[in-house]
């Protein structure tokens, strides 16, 4: 059984950077998976942050294109979030997903593994 704990979530202030970490157990040896981070912020629905795909390939949502960096290190399985320039709105509990090596693009109802979520406060 695939087991994934975030990390890293703080409080900070507009302009910031933070690093969020998932650490990431129960993975089959012989199996690919797409990673991924989502958010979810107070009154709003969970959305797509980044996807790093098995070739290394990511996709980023709009909001966080060039402030945001996915990454993983295959060695001790672990999925980073890099987030600089950090926002007010990017206020929200950031969880970490995993799913099948096929999953592309940040569709959430395709990811099966999901952590419980590190809390990010930005305040202006």
């Amino acid at each position: 059984q695939i087991r994934l704990v975030e990390s890293g979530g703080a409080s900070v202030q507009a302009g910031g950077s933070l690093r969020l970490s998932c650490r990431a157990s129960g993975f089959d040896k012989r199996t690919s998976y797409s990673m991924a981070w989502f958010r979810h912020a107070p009154g709003k629905e969970r959305e797509g942050v980044a996807i790093i795909r098995p070739t290394g390939g990511t996709t980023y949502s709009d909001s966080v294109k060039g402030r945001f960096t996915i990454s993983k290190d295959n060695v001790d399985n672990t999925l980073y979030l890099q987030m600089d320039s950090l926002k007010s709105e990017d206020t929200a509990i950031y969880y970490c997903a995993a799913g099948p090596s096929w999953i592309y693009r940040l569709f959430q109802e395709e990811f099966n593994s999901w952590g419980q979520g590190t809390q990010v406060t930005v305040s202006a």
